[in-house]
Parts: C-alpha cells; structure tokens; sequence
C-alpha cells in the first residue's frame, strides 16, 4: 500500500476549505476567497505563502518566466483556488503542470464557485 503523503497536513487544509466556504458560501471572487483562506491558515497555524513566485524548470534550465503559486503550505502542498462553476480538465492540466515544474509532490485543487465545496488531491508521480 502506498505511502499518503502529508496526510495530516491535508486534513487540516481541507477543514480550512470547508470553514471558508460553509462561512462564504459560493458566488464571491477567488480573492476574496484566497483572502479568507489565507486567515483561516494563519488561525490553525498552517504554515504557508500566498502567492509565492515559482521557478519553472526546462530541462533543467531555469526559465525567465515564472508562475505565482495561490498557495504553497508546510512548503510542500500547493493549494490552488478558484471560484467557477465548475472544474475544467485545464484548471487540473494546470495544477499538475504547477506539480510537476517544481517538482513539489501535492497539491489541492479547490473550487469555492458552485453550489458544493468541490476539491481534488493531485500527487506529482514523476
């Protein structure tokens, strides 16, 4: 059986995604709730930076571009917000691109923009 990586770290980022969004309901900006995430992190003592600049690798040459990481928790677990409807195939194609350039082996996918909280563990297999 395979190791599940930063298990409790993840328990305690989802509680947070469910604090946010039981208190905000759905039908705000991602920022908004990026904002509110990022309170109820520093609350329960979740280490993490809000939009960090992310080095992206080819070849193992660094880039001159970069993306901003909505999240990077315990330095390990990128947590990606958005605030849809619903989840497209690209918004998971993008946290597994995020995943893969920084080498970071866990990320969340969260979505505050529909009726239902909706979230996604995505592991980083290569």
């Amino acid at each position: 059986m395979e190791e599940f990586l930063f298990k409790d770290e993840g328990y305690k980022i989802i509680g947070c995604f469910y604090t946010v969004y039981n208190t905000l309901g759905y039908g705000f900006l991602e920022s908004v709730y990026q904002e509110a995430l990022a309170k109820e992190f520093e609350k329960n003592n979740i280490p993490c930076v809000w939009e960090q600049k992310v080095e992206i690798y080819y070849n193992e040459e660094k880039l001159k571009k970069h993306f901003k990481a909505d999240f990077i928790c315990y330095n390990e677990i990128i947590v990606e917000t958005k605030a849809q409807k619903f989840i497209v195939k690209t918004d998971i194609d993008q946290v597994i691109n995020y995943l893969r350039a920084t080498k970071i082996k866990v990320a969340y996918l969260v979505n505050f923009g529909a009726p239902k909280l909706y979230y996604k563990r995505l592991i980083n297999t290569d």
